[in-house]
């Protein structure tokens, strides 16, 4: 996360900071990956984060860490009878925008029936929308910066955002076309959590041959660690390291 947005934070204790601008990350991760449901996981942790913020900043006693109270409907009503010293925003607008937000991810965000439209990428829209419009209030709320200087900040690091993964009816397809054949098997790998087998992942990323793809550029992916290729099974599974090579070099942001 940018270290524009650490600074703009700075005042908010890192107990809550630090776990703050992870989870933004990861939910722009996931979004890029394309994988919708656990954007929904995301922003639901984010709700949890950005209430125990408001909670300490109104209370004057801010946790040590993030907690999830019993009854976040309750809990962020409660935000409303904070002093009128506190905006609008703290008080009423950002809570609300948690209930709203955690209503969805609890009851919506996963096991949708089929539709016209994927309920689920639809909910991530919305989860993507409605927590970089909280963390730019609290942007807003910690700089005594305006809403569109906020926002403007926000977007520096969300602006192009896109998911680089297509999953056209459990086809995917990498939208970038100028990452090599290594990384685009790399992100084919991180959009199947469930591991995804050899021929598709070749037929994914259009390379022409599946003897040399296994040879070549598995196994090389495979003896650096990026990934297990299971040649008995055929199935490939992103390793921790591979993982962590696809989110610090940025391939899910296109």
């Amino acid at each position: 996360m940018s270290d524009a947005m650490a600074a703009a934070l700075s005042d908010i204790p890192p107990g809550l900071r630090s776990p703050l601008l992870s989870e933004f990350g990861q939910l722009l991760s996931e979004y890029g990956a394309g994988d919708w449901e656990k954007v929904g996981l995301k922003a639901g942790k984010l709700c949890e984060i950005i209430y125990s913020i408001l909670k300490g900043l109104t209370s004057g006693s801010y946790p040590s860490a993030p907690a999830k109270p019993q009854n976040m409907v309750t809990a962020c009503t409660a935000l409303e009878s904070a002093g009128q010293s506190f905006s609008r925003a703290v008080r009423i607008q950002i809570p609300r925008i948690i209930i709203a937000t955690y209503e969805l991810r609890n009851n919506r965000a996963i096991g949708h029936v089929s539709g016209d439209i994927n309920p689920n990428h639809m909910d991530a829209e919305f989860f993507m929308r409605s927590c970089k419009w909280m963390i730019a209030e609290l942007i807003r709320v910690y700089t005594s910066s305006d809403t569109a200087s906020a926002l403007a900040l926000v977007e520096t690091v969300t602006e192009k955002i896109l998911p680089v993964v297509w999953d056209n009816e459990g086809r995917k397809k990498v939208l970038n076309p100028d990452l090599s054949t290594k990384d685009k098997t790399l992100v084919l790998a991180y959009a199947s959590p469930e591991g995804a087998t050899a021929r598709e992942i070749c037929s994914w990323s259009n390379y022409a041959n599946l003897s040399r793809f296994r040879s070549s550029v598995l196994k090389g992916l495979s003896d650096d660690a990026l990934i297990d290729f299971n040649s008995t099974t055929d199935v490939v599974n992103l390793s921790p390291t591979g993982n962590r090579y696809v989110e610090s070099k940025g391939l899910l942001n296109f």
